[in-house]
């Protein structure tokens, strides 16, 4: 095993165990203590994956990510967050990252996380030395229908929609799972059989867009030391998937256009025409109508992409559907972990179906494979869940909760604010104790008195 890691984080102690660790399982890592030393390390030795604490010294990790893909566009990044950063977690996928693991980081998560990233990343440049079309991968983009009356409507649509060869822009927010509704329209088309071939347009460099879209011919700019088949021209015969499509630039916009009215490409560099014939489906979580409006997003091309237009309800205003996709992550993380836990328990199924999922399809599947790493029985108990979800902090008293004295007023608070700093400091217990001015016995013993419990970490 020859795959290179670097650890971005500025705390020392938890770099050099995640070094250790990874190190032991057959990795070859490297550390660094700020976003700025990791970039220059990045620029002397080539990565494939980065670790990056999302709370730097010097940056935060939606500019690390943009600076670390500045360096090498192929780079696989795993944010580490705390987990009240979910919505900035999500923030960082549609930048380019490709997971984010919160903490308390345990062993068993991040690796999983990191051979998952290596393995696409191994696939992905399999792909690319390949002159043959990729195949279509739904194990983990299968379409599971829900119950609620809005998975219903979505179910109908798909079924309309996948016989035709109409262009389709999907809109929702980040985590609902455009790209599986993506798929299914593929997988229930007469296409189905040829090609479907994904690209996340908010993690293209806008001078590499084209070429990535497109492809090249050897020699046409610096850096292309062999020819490239662009995405159009994997998809031949099947389905493209732009995600994001609001985040190309407009002179791409403009290319994009010409394309889609003439039905071929040019490679960058060469002076032919290829004829094309492909399904095009794009994704936003952007309202692509008020781009327009803006002037951000080109309205011919709008008009020309959106024959028809999908809106997915996030998975708070569809909580019939909630247990339903928590028990299919479920099989996925048993399979993925080699697990057998079979079901929740009653009062995990209320905190689940109650919780608000800002992070949408994407937070819940990351919870629930935890949930499964944690779990030592058959069932997923509420201890397993991360704590802001089992027992989330009272934000305002119910007008018809009863008069609590000002004691259990302050101790509410005191809670509050422990954990609000543990999350800050990655459960840092000595830096907790240290920014909260108490010393560690105070910490532990109030730990105890407010049932503050995290299992062991690297922490």
């Amino acid at each position: 095993m020859n795959e290179r890691i670097l650890i971005v984080d500025d705390e020392i102690d938890i770099g050099q165990l995640l070094s250790k660790f990874l190190e032991k399982k057959g990795y070859s890592t490297a550390y660094a203590s700020s976003g700025k030393k990791g970039i220059e390390e990045a620029k002397k030795t080539n990565y494939n994956l980065v670790l990056c604490d999302f709370r730097l010294p010097d940056m935060d990790g939606l500019e690390a990510i943009q600076k670390f893909k500045a360096v090498d566009r192929n780079i696989k990044i795993i944010i580490i967050t705390g987990y009240s950063d979910i919505k900035t977690a999500v923030k960082c996928m549609k930048s380019g990252a490709v997971e984010y693991v919160t903490k308390p980081i345990y062993p068993e998560e991040i690796l999983m996380s990191v051979q998952k990233a290596l393995k696409e990343n191994t696939s992905s440049n399999q792909l690319k030395s390949s002159s043959n079309p990729p195949t279509s991968k739904t194990s983990e983009k299968e379409f599971i229908v829900g119950k609620s009356a809005n998975a219903k409507k979505m179910e109908q649509v798909v079924k309309l929609l996948a016989p035709t060869n109409m262009s389709v822009v999907i809109q929702g927010e980040s985590g609902t799972g455009k790209e599986m509704v993506a798929n299914a329209i593929h997988q229930k088309s007469k296409r189905s059989k040829m090609p479907f071939v994904a690209i996340d347009c908010g993690a293209l460099p806008k001078e590499l867009a084209a070429s990535e879209l497109f492809g090249h011919i050897k020699g046409s700019f610096t850096g292309a030391i062999n020819d490239k088949t662009g995405h159009f021209q994997m998809a031949e015969g099947g389905t493209l998937f732009l995600d994001e499509i609001g985040n190309l630039s407009y002179e791409n916009q403009i290319k994009l256009l010409r394309v889609l009215q003439e039905r071929k490409i040019r490679k960058i560099g060469d002076t032919k025409d290829l004829a094309i014939d492909v399904r095009l489906i794009a994704a936003s979580n952007d309202n692509l109508e008020e781009l327009v409006k803006k002037g951000e997003f080109r309205e011919d091309l709008f008009y020309r992409i959106n024959e028809f237009m999908v809106d997915i309800v996030p998975l708070r205003e569809r909580k019939e559907d909630i247990l339903i996709f928590a028990k299919h992550f479920l099989e996925q993380a048993n399979e993925d972990l080699g697990r057998q836990v079979k079901d929740f328990s009653e009062a995990t199924k209320q905190i689940l179906i109650n919780h608000k999922w800002d992070g949408n399809l994407r937070e819940l599947k990351n919870v629930i494979k935890r949930a499964v790493l944690l779990s030592p029985g058959n069932s997923i108990e509420k201890e397993a869940l991360p704590v802001e979800i089992a027992e989330p902090s009272v934000q305002a008293e119910s007008e018809n909760d009863e008069i609590i004295d000002l004691k259990t007023v302050a101790e509410k608070a005191e809670r509050k604010a422990i954990i609000k700093v543990l999350e800050q400091t990655g459960y840092n217990k000595t830096k907790t104790a240290k920014i909260l001015k108490i010393d560690r016995k105070t910490l532990y013993n109030k730990l105890e008195s407010y049932n503050i419990e995290f299992k062991r970490s690297y922490q």
